[in-house]
Formats: structure tokens, C-alpha cells, sequence
């Protein structure tokens, strides 16, 4: 049975009691930037694309200002494979040739961007696509990533870029209108050159430049898990610097928990990794007692 199903045997008044619990929430995020990064399962699986369209419409509606990032790994293998290419990562990053950024531009700011605007559009809102080459409002260079095998050396891994500069006033124009962006994590160098940028890490700068409210990061795991498979929260910065230094964090999470750190300690109030694969996430994590990921505190 579906969450929409389990809905409709709800007895009213503990749908209204549900609908009383959301208030103090949305009384204290009214007017508040949330930025999400939408990935992993919730954005191949139907039920959950939809679950998500609905749930950023819900929020804009209630007077918050969502701002999605997406990413697009497994649409960018896809083609990859298709095309005779295997996809290739080095501590979470992918390695980027030209051939692959060509891919990577196409697949982003093609397809998944028109994807989630039309979706999000279908459920009432009003979602505009961007990638970070429109206005050149996201500002980057070429990624040299450090070799933890050889200490004081860098890897070369392509069109991999870093953010240099993020210009908010497109953003802020758009939420001013009512209008829901959507960014695909692609970046532009001083030459015009177009750079492949992590989405958990254009996510997490871009929450620092719109002082948002929250970060909220959609994964495909319950959240931040010990060793012993634990869901971890309320985790302070030096906590998960504990985590990543005794090797508990690693691979794909490294940039996710970059992306939260950075933002955590430049003053988004509230960064959660969230479980993606459920349905209603978003609302059940920013209007509900009821967390469904791990939370990591400014403080």
C-alpha cells in the first residue's frame, strides 16, 4: 500500500492533527530559503519523482523559497554506456574528459533539467532551469584533487571544476517572482569553458551565498551510519570530522560531507542528509517531528 493509500484510510481528525503538527514549522521557515540537492533513487523512481515534485510545490506554496540542485549520475552512465564509455570516480568525483563533458552538459542540462522543471510544473509550481553557464551566475576552475597516495602531489581528472564565485541575484530574482529554480551543477571558467562540478558541492556553496535556511541533501542510505550500520544525528562539525578521520565516511559520502560542513560553519543554520528512497521525505523532514536522515548543526 502507498503512502497515498494509507492517506485516504486516515480517520479526519488525525489527518488534521497532521496537518496541526506542519504549523509551527511553517510559521518558522515562512520566507526562508531551503536548498535541496535532489539525487539518487528518488530521482529514477516514479513514485518517488512524483512524491518529490509535490512535496517543493508544497513548500513554495506555504511561503517557504526552495532552490533544487540536481545531480545526474546514473542518467550521465547510461549514456556513457551507450556510447561505449565506462564511467570513472576518484574520492567521489568523476573523471571528466571531453567527450564526457559533452555527455555531462547534454545529459544535465538537457534532459534531467527539463525533466524536473516539466515535473515540478505539472504538480502548480513554477520552475525555471539554469545551469551555472546561464549568466555565468556560478563561477568556476579547473579541480586539481590531491593524491593521497603520494602526498604533495595533484591528480589531473579533466573538466572537473571548483566553485570560485556564485552570483545569487539570478536566484534571488526568481524567488522573488514565486518561481522554483532548478540548477544543474555545471560551471563556467574565465575563457567561457564549462566545467563538471559535484552537485552536493554546488548545493552546499549555493546555501552559503543565499544565507539559506537549511541544506537538505536527498542520498540513498538512511543518513550518516557508524560502523555498525547506526544512524547518527545532531552531529556537530567536529564530530563528522572525527567520523571522516577514522575512515567511517568515505567514498561517494566524502563530498556530501564537505558540502555540509562548509555550510554548516558559514551559517546555514541546519544541514540534513536525508533518505531519498522515502517517500515524502522533504515533508516529513522540514515539517514534521519526524526526522528521516541525520542532522548536522551549525554549532
Amino acid at each position: 500500500m502507498s503512502a497515498d493509500d494509507d492517506l485516504k484510510t486516515l480517520a479526519p481528525a488525525l489527518k488534521a492533527e497532521m496537518l496541526a503538527e506542519a504549523l509551527p514549522y511553517i510559521k518558522r521557515f515562512f520566507d526562508k530559503t531551503i536548498v535541496i540537492k535532489y539525487g539518487g533513487n528518488a530521482m529514477t523512481d516514479p513514485k518517488l519523482q512524483d512524491c518529490f515534485a509535490r512535496d517543493v510545490v508544497l513548500l513554495k506554496l506555504v511561503g517557504m523559497n526552495p532552490v533544487v540542485v540536481h545531480g545526474g549520475g546514473p542518467q550521465i552512465d547510461d549514456l556513457l554506456k551507450r556510447v561505449g564509455k565506462q564511467g570513472k570516480f576518484i574520492q567521489g568525483m568523476r573523471v571528466t574528459d571531453d567527450e564526457t563533458m559533452n555527455i555531462v552538459e547534454m545529459v544535465l542540462g538537457g534532459q534531467v533539467n527539463k525533466d524536473i522543471v516539466n515535473l515540478i510544473n505539472k504538480h502548480g509550481g513554477k520552475a525555471v532551469g539554469l545551469t551555472g553557464a546561464d549568466g555565468a551566475f556560478i563561477r568556476a576552475r579547473k579541480l586539481m584533487m590531491p593524491d593521497k597516495e603520494h602526498p604533495g602531489e595533484v591528480l589531473d581528472i579533466g573538466q572537473v571544476g571548483e566553485i570560485t564565485q556564485i552570483d545569487p541575484s539570478i536566484i534571488t530574482f526568481l524567488d522573488s517572482g514565486d518561481f522554483i529554480p532548478v540548477i544543474a551543477p555545471i560551471g563556467v571558467g574565465a575563457a567561457g569553458e564549462t566545467y563538471n562540478i559535484n552537485a552536493d558541492l554546488v548545493a552546499g556553496k549555493l546555501a552559503e551565498v543565499l544565507k539559506a535556511e537549511k541544506l537538505v541533501l536527498l542520498t540513498n542510505t538512511p543518513g550518516v551510519l557508524d560502523k555498525e550500520g547506526k544512524l547518527l544525528t545532531g552531529l556537530t562539525p567536529r564530530q563528522i570530522d572525527d567520523l571522516v578521520a577514522d575512515g567511517t565516511l568515505s567514498g561517494g559520502m566524502l563530498p556530501k560531507i564537505s558540502s555540509a560542513l562548509d555550510a554548516a560553519r558559514s551559517g546555514v543554520n541546519s544541514v540534513h542528509i536525508i533518505d531519498g528512497r522515502v517517500e515524502h521525505c522533504l515533508l516529513l523532514e522540514i515539517l514534521t517531528h519526524h526526522g528521516v536522515g541525520t542532522m548536522i548543526k551549525s554549532k
